[in-house]
């Protein structure tokens, strides 16, 4: 992989790209594309933190994190106002990579959130709190819903990436998400945008996936990567193990593909977000 991805250096961007990854139809990618792609970035020489906003914290687990009732989480952030740097957690086997966990009680965040001051704003004012120059991404794993959660996500970060996955109901639920989007523009955050859109599951052996491929593309032209990112048995086997596949099995196609997807992102970092 090392071999693949150094042709030449990957660029940092001038300042901490902060990116939602968000779609709240389940079984999209979400989590594996923010693991991933994030171990990719710290694979290369970003410095890369992952905020874990799902309250199954499924990317707490492949990335190898405790999540113990004792484990202070990014619930404690939103909720208690915890410093951010100390629930981050430095990710086992790859440098440059760090985790903020998720617990079972984000479950109950949502609700709690409600009645506090600027509930839309906690995660915007954790980051703020928090020395960003020491970062070169920040990605967050929303939940698939939009919720609470998922809208102090959109109000954090500057970019919006969405996992669509190629299959027959690819774009359905999409608008609703991108009405989100701008609602959020309008009233919360006006420099949010959707800047990334990464093909997942792609079937080269079914013309489903290629026609769902074509009509993305059609209606979001250059926001779509143009890597595929295609249906492999290692992605799925490599969260049991507490591993990104990018550790679990580098020279699968999934690894390959979120290699090739994350030299993308970092090589736009040049004219987006920085």
């Amino acid at each position: 992989m090392s071999v693949r991805g150094s042709e030449e250096p990957w660029p940092r961007p001038a300042s901490c790209r902060v990116i939602s990854v968000a779609n709240q139809k389940g079984g999209v990618g979400k989590t594996t594309t923010t693991v991933n792609i994030a171990a990719a970035l710290a694979m290369h020489g970003q410095r890369v933190l992952v905020v874990d906003l799902d309250p199954q914290g499924n990317a707490s687990t492949a990335l190898g994190m405790e999540r113990g009732t004792q484990t202070r989480s990014i619930y404690h952030c939103l909720v208690e106002d915890e410093d951010i740097r100390n629930l981050a957690q430095p990710v086992p086997n790859i440098p440059n990579l760090w985790c903020a966990p998720a617990t079972i009680d984000l479950a109950g965040a949502e609700i709690e959130l409600v009645s506090l001051v600027a509930r839309e704003s906690r995660l915007k004012r954790a980051f703020s709190a928090y020395d960003t120059s020491e970062l070169d991404y920040i990605l967050i794993d929303c939940p698939p819903s939009l919720g609470l959660l998922t809208v102090n996500a959109m109000v954090a970060c500057d970019e919006v990436m969405v996992p669509i996955q190629c299959e027959y109901y690819a774009l359905e639920g999409l608008g609703q998400l991108l009405h989100n989007v701008k609602l959020v523009q309008s009233h919360l955050n006006p420099g949010l945008a959707v800047s990334t859109i990464l093909l997942t599951m792609y079937d080269g052996r079914t013309r489903l996936s290629q026609q769902v491929a074509d009509e993305v593309r059609s209606h979001f032209g250059e926001l779509v990567l143009q890597t595929l990112v295609p249906r492999s048995v290692r992605v799925s086997e490599a969260p049991s193990f507490g591993e990104s596949v990018m550790t679990y099995d580098p020279a699968s196609t999934g690894a390959v593909a979120y290699l090739e997807a994350a030299r993308e992102m970092a090589f736009r970092a040049e004219t987006v977000g920085g």
